[in-house]
């Protein structure tokens, strides 16, 4: 029997969690089991191997019960309380688990009540609109369920990997290859390479003056659960996480050929071969064939291809044909932004609210991630942190936030407030008008209508106290969709009131997207890109905040928080709106 990947090992404990949740069990099981799932999924190397050294406890969430699990899981074929959880519900409850936004005790419910015991029964029922009458459902319940029925069809969400995940893999894969002696040049493709918020897979381009050398290395490296046969061409694998990797080893003048075809997208491929065409061009991987000469010219960089086409080059974050082979023909292309253009972060959280580090550690954090300022912007009330975050204790954070000095960093009073469904803030303008900063966010009522959202959203960005709007959409990438509202109204009136929209980095999020922030810049509105970090490493994702903004062609110029925190706080819609003073440099 083979051994079981960690890939396996998670399904397992993910399957075991829900299951205990199904049966009633204990909260802090079912946590720990899906805590243990996430730490065996992102492991690099292989779980079992560790767990057989005794050594799978180094993990974060694994304990010495859970890794005699993972044994008994290797030798049995199954974890025995799998086993006789099973035994209790019909399979089809238990598939009805994994869909996306419905969870187990909504399903013991379906079970119970309406006797659903299958996904065929479950669409049925939504169908024939019988799921309403429970108390909790209501119609937009059925037709999220129906919804997560035909995204499980298509296979949409499992088909695809978070990109932080992705890069998880190939930063220290990429790193490795790179330090093996047969090794010239190793290059991240794709759309990883483009940065693009899920990828498929992993595409990495290498050149080597011993390309059997270098293949066979990769299919022996610890990321490396599984691979084909090496050849002088490459090889490929998968990795202890579940991603595929394809390795292509080229020849050193073929190289940029083959890193632009693989870059990618096929839309813009698509559209740079027709342009080729025109100019009696072919552009392939293998070299750009002229059909006057009959030469094929072989590229050993990507700015040799597109000069060939007479193009500017082109950074892999546009190749999404939205009109960056014009830009390139005419030279208009922008100067996209980069990390280091970032002076500030205006949305994190501290143990004030749900975050796991104090003022003076998330401060310290920033400092040392080259930031300049900051803002303290933990969650309100109404978010479930009750009297934590009371009135009287957001002023006595204000004072505690006064009160720290992190020599180099101006540390900021903010706070991330809730828009009730009536587009009201949680927290009266007495206090909001104290705060050097406040981000307004969604967190509730996503099932409204599209109209009903779009005006809740409005009424915040009219607020003059309100400087910015958080995580615009709600998405949480596989596991949330956007709610519904009119993305043309909320940027107009973003640029009504010259509220910011934030781009928010949290690689879950990404939140506003690539499209929507280059409407909502093109429109002149100010963009923020905020890491929302909820620990001192968060800082780290405003990688993917920019990735997004240089997805949106953004430069330096549209993101206000590459400015010092004087322009930010002149740029304060209250200030516009209520004649006010800024009050602290």
């Amino acid at each position: 029997m083979a051994d079981v990947t960690n890939t396996e090992i998670a399904a397992a404990l993910d399957e075991l969690g829900d299951l205990t949740e199904l049966d009633g069990g204990a909260v802090y099981r079912v946590v720990a089991y899906r805590n243990a799932a996430k730490a065996v999924r992102e492991a690099p190397t292989s779980v079992l191997a560790l767990a057989r050294e005794n050594r799978a406890t180094e993990l974060p969430g694994v304990g010495g019960i859970i890794q005699e699990k993972i044994i008994q899981l290797a030798d049995d074929g199954a974890i025995p309380a799998t086993v006789k959880l099973r035994a209790k519900f019909p399979p089809g409850v238990i598939e009805m688990t994994k869909l996306p936004g419905l969870g187990p005790k909504r399903v013991r419910r379906l079970f119970e009540e309406l006797g659903i015991d299958s996904l065929e029964a479950l669409k049925t029922a939504a169908e024939e609109q019988r799921i309403r009458g429970l108390k909790g459902f209501g119609p937009k319940a059925e037709e999220a369920i129906l919804g997560s029925l035909r995204l499980a069809g298509a296979g949409e969400r499992a088909a695809r990997v978070i990109l932080d995940r992705a890069l998880a893999i190939a930063d220290p894969l990429i790193a490795a290859l790179r330090e093996h002696p047969a090794a010239e040049r190793v290059e991240l493709a794709g759309s990883a390479r483009r940065m693009t918020d899920t990828v498929k897979d992993l595409d990495v381009i290498a050149t080597a003056h011993d390309p059997l050398a270098l293949a066979t290395a990769a299919t022996q490296l610890d990321l490396t659960e599984s691979a084909a046969t090496p050849t002088e061409a490459g090889v490929r694998l998968r990795t202890h996480t579940g991603i595929a990797v394809d390795l292509r080893i080229v020849a050193p003048d073929q190289f940029g050929n083959l890193l632009q075809h693989l870059t990618g997208s096929k839309q813009h491929n698509m559209a740079l071969r027709d342009a080729a065409v025109r100019k009696g061009l072919h552009v392939s991987e293998y070299g750009v064939l002229d059909d006057a000469t009959g030469e094929t010219h072989r590229c050993a960089t990507e700015h040799d291809v597109y000069a060939l086409l007479g193009l500017e080059y082109i950074e892999p974050e546009l190749r999404e044909n939205r009109g960056e082979l014009d830009a390139a023909a005419s030279h208009t292309l922008p100067a996209l932004i980069t990390q280091q253009d970032l002076r500030g972060d205006l949305h994190c959280h501290t143990t004030a609210s749900d975050g796991t580090a104090s003022i003076e550690e998330m401060a310290t954090a920033a400092r040392e991630a080259g930031y300049e300022y900051l803002a303290i912007t933990d969650h309100s009330a109404s978010f479930g942190f009750g009297d934590e975050v009371s009135p009287d204790k957001l002023r006595q954070q204000i004072e505690r936030i006064r009160a720290t000095q992190i020599d180099g960093l101006t540390l900021l009073a903010g706070s991330e407030v809730n828009i009730l469904p009536d587009g009201t803030l949680d927290y009266d303008d007495e206090i909001l008008a104290e705060l050097d900063w406040v981000i307004a966010s969604v967190h509730s009522s996503f099932r409204m209508t599209s109209e009903q959202m779009t005006e809740r959203m409005v009424k915040a960005i009219e607020h003059p106290l309100v400087d910015a709007l958080g995580h615009p959409s709600g998405r949480k990438l596989s596991k949330r969709d956007p709610y519904a509202f009119d993305l043309h109204r909320v940027i107009d009136a973003a640029a009504r009131t010259g509220t910011m929209i934030e781009i928010n980095s949290n690689p879950d999020r990404r939140d506003l997207d690539d499209t929507s922030a280059r409407a909502a810049a093109a429109a002149g509105v100010p963009i923020v890109i905020n890491t929302d970090s909820h620990r001192t490493a968060g800082f780290a994702v405003a990688r993917y905040g920019i990735a997004t903004a240089r997805r949106a062609w953004l430069t330096a110029d549209q993101v206000l928080n590459t400015q010092p925190w004087s322009t930010v706080q002149a740029h304060r819609p209250r200030h516009h709106r209520l004649g006010l003073t800024p009050s602290r440099a």
